[in-house]
């Protein structure tokens, strides 16, 4: 995988670049300017860009209007320090495929990044259920009134993924083992028509579908 780092901190730039060449990721480059960031992701269309939200000069949501213009389909996952609804909403709309959070593990930086590559749309746990409430208007997924056919069980999964829960805490939840979570989920992903967790959440949020068994 091949990653392009956008972000004014020098400090936290050397940090995440380490992180990552650590684990055989190449970081293609790491700038703290947002123009540069978008003419070497154009210049070198790398796998993935990771992207600060706040920068001077040339904002992250900026940034993603600038390559969105230029064409460029590399996915954009924002890491930021906030946690604020409107930075994540916009960042969404605005084409982002990941909304992070800096304090995350320094471990699942790389899988979730994996994730985003391979198609998925990944918000840190925390804040899915905000987006979830805060969604209105051009949502991120189209808002569906029919119950879908879900198993009891697959209810009472959506409603722990609509929570921001991992795989491993809702297993640990219900006492089952990882592996089954992971197959509900992906059965839920595909009755519900969507690609991601956080699309799912939306979905089971804004619909009162937490919790609700089949009928």
């Amino acid at each position: 995988m091949r990653i392009l780092i956008i972000d004014d901190h020098a400090l936290f730039r050397f940090g995440i670049e380490e992180l990552l060449s650590r684990r055989s990721i190449e970081v293609v480059a790491a700038v703290g300017d947002g123009a540069e960031g978008v003419r070497i992701a154009l210049q070198t269309v790398p796998d993935i860009i990771l992207l600060d939200m706040r920068m001077p000069g040339m904002s992250g949501l900026e940034v993603l209007k600038a390559l969105k213009e230029q064409g460029s389909e590399v996915p954009v996952a924002i890491l930021t320090t906030s946690g604020d609804e409107s930075d994540l909403v916009k960042a969404l709309q605005a084409g982002a495929r990941g909304y992070l959070l800096k304090d995350m593990e320094p471990d699942d930086l790389p899988r979730k990044l994996m994730e985003i590559v391979a198609g998925h749309t990944v918000v840190a746990p925390e804040l899915a259920g905000v987006l979830a409430r805060v969604v209105q208007g051009d949502a991120v997924v189209a808002q569906s009134t029919d119950q879908p056919n879900l198993t009891p069980r697959e209810y009472e999964i959506l409603g722990h993924v609509a929570a921001g829960q991992s795989n491993k805490v809702i297993a640990r939840n219900l006492d089952i083992s990882e592996g089954t979570v992971k197959l509900h989920v992906k059965s839920i992903l595909r009755k519900l028509g969507v690609r991601s967790r956080v699309e799912a959440a939306v979905l089971a949020v804004e619909n009162n579908w937490c919790g609700r068994s089949a009928t």
